[in-house]
């Protein structure tokens, strides 16, 4: 089976974007160009916890709702929310409402604080664990990887919850610390060229 679909303007892209119409402004403007914003980390972390288990078309129709819930994922603000906080998410029909994942993003903000005191920033500590591209195998063919497992690991170490390997994957895949585009589809070279680019951030 062809690892690619038609887009919208007859380019090839990743099969994935099949699934749902609105994926595809996602994969061609976000998924796999690199970032480097602290939020914009925390933020895809905390979405990819709480796709554990679901789909991902799910969450990126809630994303909106999501970001009005948490402040715009400022973990600073995230920090201090209390169980006040717990039972209004809990309420929010407009997320889901998950008290384990709920809790786990708060519990996350507060251990990011600590990690940017110790690291600098969380950009700086992610990037820490980008792979060589020579050690992963073709494209869209792994669910984990040994920096997803390590990644994973040092988070757990550091308090984080809900961030096991796969998860780890996802958000690695999406924040562009690993080029997933298919080979062949018309967005791989884009985010080649974005990450070829891209200052890798320091602590």
């Amino acid at each position: 089976m062809s690892t690619t679909i038609p887009g919208p303007d007859g380019r090839p892209r990743c099969r994935w974007c099949a699934a749902a119409p609105e994926f595809f402004a996602y994969h061609d403007r976000e998924w796999g160009f690199p970032v480097a914003d602290d939020r914009r980390l925390f933020e895809k972390l905390s979405l990819e916890s709480f796709q554990s288990g679901l789909s991902w078309r799910t969450i990126l129709a809630k994303r909106e709702n999501f970001r009005k819930a948490f402040e715009g994922f400022d973990f600073k603000k995230v920090a201090e929310f209390d169980e006040v906080d717990i039972e209004r998410l809990l309420r929010d029909e407009g997320i889901v409402r998950h008290r384990g994942k709920i809790e786990a993003v708060i519990n996350n903000a507060r251990c990011a604080l600590k990690l940017i005191d110790r690291e600098g920033s969380l950009a700086a500590y992610v990037w820490r664990f980008e792979p060589d591209p020579t050690d992963l195998g073709t494209p869209q063919t792994a669910s984990t990887s040994a920096t997803s497992v390590a990644l994973s690991k040092d988070l757990k170490k550091r308090g984080w919850k809900f961030v096991g390997p796969t998860t780890v994957y996802a958000f690695m895949q999406a924040m562009g610390l690993i080029n997933d585009h298919a080979e062949g589809c018309a967005i791989r070279a884009e985010v080649e060229a974005a990450r070829k680019a891209f200052e890798r951030p320091k602590g």
